[in-house]
């Protein structure tokens, strides 16, 4: 993997919501697909931005993804279908030269009153390592895209190793030239890794496809660095489900989960149907 990010940002803004995508939103099954991580956090961009009401937050986000997402110019559009003082839902959809790829939903819901006590179940996350090792073999996985462009710590499992896995993990670049990262995309930006970090599967083996991906907040995390423990279940005959838990260093703020796809890769069947 390349020591620079792939570029100076996720997207290019090129107005009326549309945007240029970049080499670093490429996804590791090819150069020219993109990871649902930056496809969310845009999303999740469009939904804090639109109409928005002071004194509330998005606290849940879905985004089903229709189709793979090309490394090219895509439009985001969003729109209120639930209005409401202390609710909203939002729906949003991403389209590639007039066709949906990705569409998404929000609840944007008023904050809690400040004086709230909190209740949170989940154990304190793992210290922030100062550094760990590099990725090991990947065989033909794109690496120097998405996972280029994000800054791993790992504390337990691994892309290149079974799961389940947790990581520390931060964009080293912008979702969008010449803008701030919210906590909200970043979160979003990380959280469709769930399924690579947590994976009992060899990747190089199986394809895993996320058909959605859901992340619900109760509470905005706080911070670069954020913490994701992820764990993996499939069998056969099925499909795989992922779930993690999401922390920034004061603690727990979330969970997201993944409805999963589970084939063998082309060239794995190709091999084990040669041998046996």
């Amino acid at each position: 993997m390349s020591g620079d990010a792939p570029a100076e940002a996720f997207y290019e803004p090129r107005g009326d919501g549309r945007f240029t995508s970049t080499p670093a939103t490429a996804g590791p099954w090819s150069p020219d697909l993109q990871h649902g991580g930056p496809v969310s956090a845009l999303l999740g961009r469009a939904f804090e931005r639109h109409a928005p009401v002071p004194g509330t937050r998005v606290a849940r986000v879905t985004v089903e993804i229709l189709s793979p997402v090309p490394v090219a110019p895509l439009e985001v559009n969003v729109r209120i279908i639930r209005p409401g003082r202390r609710v909203a839902l939002l729906e949003g959809e991403i389209t590639h030269e007039g066709r949906p790829v990705v569409r998404a939903s929000a609840w944007r819901i008023m904050m809690a009153p400040s004086h709230l006590e909190p209740v949170v179940h989940a154990p304190a996350p793992p210290s922030l390592p100062e550094s760990t090792p590099p990725f090991g073999a990947w065989g033909d996985l794109h690496v120097d895209g998405y996972l280029a462009a994000m800054e791993w710590r790992m504390t337990d499992g691994g892309f290149d190793r079974p799961g389940p896995g947790t990581t520390w993990a931060r964009p080293r670049i912008p979702l969008v030239t010449g803008e701030t990262d919210t906590p909200l995309t970043r979160i979003l930006t990380l959280a469709d890794s769930a399924s690579g970090v947590g994976s009992q599967l060899d990747l190089s083996k199986w394809l895993i496809i996320n058909t959605d991906l859901t992340v619900a907040l109760h509470r905005d995390p706080v911070g670069e660095w954020l913490c994701m423990a992820a764990s993996l279940e499939a069998g056969p005959g099925g499909s795989a489900l992922c779930q993690a838990t999401l922390a920034d260093q004061s603690g727990e703020f979330g969970r997201a989960l993944q409805t999963l796809l589970v084939d063998e890769r082309p060239d794995s069947c190709d091999q084990r149907c040669a041998t046996g």
